[in-house]
């Protein structure tokens, strides 16, 4: 093992923030028992950032930021370079010597995209998704149009919209647009109810897609690491209560210990041609969206013969550890820190040196005409 400091990041504005605080927390103690020298940086609900002391248990952080955390800012264009800086003191404050950053947010801009830009802008290299891959996991729309369109087996989805009808009949799933695997989904018999709970859910305000419900359909769940090498884990199957119609975020979080003491079977008790499907259509998304760290990829399945891709998750709870079992957790996350050391920020640095500005003439002629 060659990583021997890395920066854990977790929290954020997020409706997954108390999950992405324990996959933080979990991460923290799995590297540092490896002999990893670990910074901590969590993303409060007050959106400022703080280092935060090791050795943290959840219900240090029920009051917000543990005792003993120091705030911290992130800066661009500083003198002393682009990063995470202590507040205060002499000189204005020192700059965080991170190394290579674990990230452990859930939803929100910590997964969509937004972090991850402000990563690349400062140099900072960290695992997870390019911002560009972030954002298309993030978006189920794109994401499902995308998997469609390169003819790959996924449920119709289209957008929830207020203007025109979805193409097929009800019942329907519904589920925020953007967001993650389980939080705002119902289900819901017609169009005028799934618009009722577009204008009424705090979870759908950034818009909502349909799917339609298939109840003979159950989830499948597998991870897929990107480093060293792509692989892919054994499936899992969540089970569901008698009377749930979906595995959703209770089911999944609260009324456990965590993941890996949730009711599943793992592996999953399906047909052997639908794990080689599922394993072989992991592959193909990884290389579809650009994805790379550690992933966990949905589907659902009537466990004979039918699979459909439903979503992934570019930073799954859990950062999907429990589906390694014959991997010592510290490998799953130093592969993906070292995967993440050896990423070049996409950043474009090169400018045109005011040709455009040059050959514009004056602002004022190309407003004519205009009201």
């Amino acid at each position: 093992m060659s990583v021997t400091k890395a920066t854990i990041v977790f929290g954020g504005p997020s409706a997954e923030h108390d999950i992405s605080i324990l996959t933080g927390l979990q991460a923290e103690r799995v590297l540092s028992g490896a002999g990893v020298e670990v910074t901590c940086l969590y993303w409060a609900r007050s959106d400022k950032w703080f280092l935060v002391p090791a050795k943290q248990e959840a219900r240090d952080f029920l009051g917000g930021e543990p005792k003993g955390s120091k705030p911290v800012e992130f800066r661009l264009g500083a003198e002393k370079g682009d990063g995470f800086y202590t507040t205060g003191g002499f000189g204005g404050g020192k700059r965080l010597e991170t190394g290579p950053i674990l990230s452990a947010f859930h939803g929100g801009a910590g997964e969509a995209g937004g972090i991850q830009w402000l990563f690349e802008l400062a140099g900072l290299r960290a695992t997870g998704a390019t911002p560009a891959s972030a954002a298309l996991g993030m978006d189920k729309l794109a994401f499902g149009a995308v998997m469609l369109n390169a003819g790959l087996p996924s449920l119709q989805r289209e957008l929830l919209s207020r203007f025109a009808e979805p193409s097929f009949t009800g019942p329907y799933i519904v589920k925020p647009r953007f967001g993650g695997s389980s939080i705002g989904i119902e289900v819901v018999d017609d169009y005028e109810t799934g618009l009722a709970l577009l204008n009424t859910s705090p979870h759908l305000r950034a818009g909502a897609v349909v799917e339609p419900y298939r109840p003979d359909l159950f989830d499948l769940n597998a991870s897929v690491r990107t480093a060293p090498e792509v692989a892919v884990s054994d499936v899992e199957r969540p089970l569901r209560s008698d009377e749930a119609k979906m595995y959703d975020y209770s089911a999944k979080y609260v009324h456990t210990d965590g993941l890996s003491s949730s009711p599943r079977e793992f592996p999953a008790q399906v047909e052997e041609s639908v794990t080689k499907q599922i394993k072989d259509l992991a592959a193909r998304v990884v290389e579809l969206t650009g994805l790379t760290g550690i992933l966990r990829i949905d589907f659902l399945s009537d466990g004979k013969g039918e699979v459909y891709i439903n979503e992934v998750n570019s930073i799954p709870g859990a950062l999907s550890l429990y589906l390694w079992p014959d991997t010592p957790a510290s490998d799953v996350l130093t592969s993906a820190i070292e995967e993440a050391e050896k990423h070049v920020p996409q950043v474009t640095r090169n400018f045109e040196e005011g040709v455009a500005l040059k050959a514009a003439g004056g602002i004022a002629g190309k407003l004519t005409g205009l009201s």
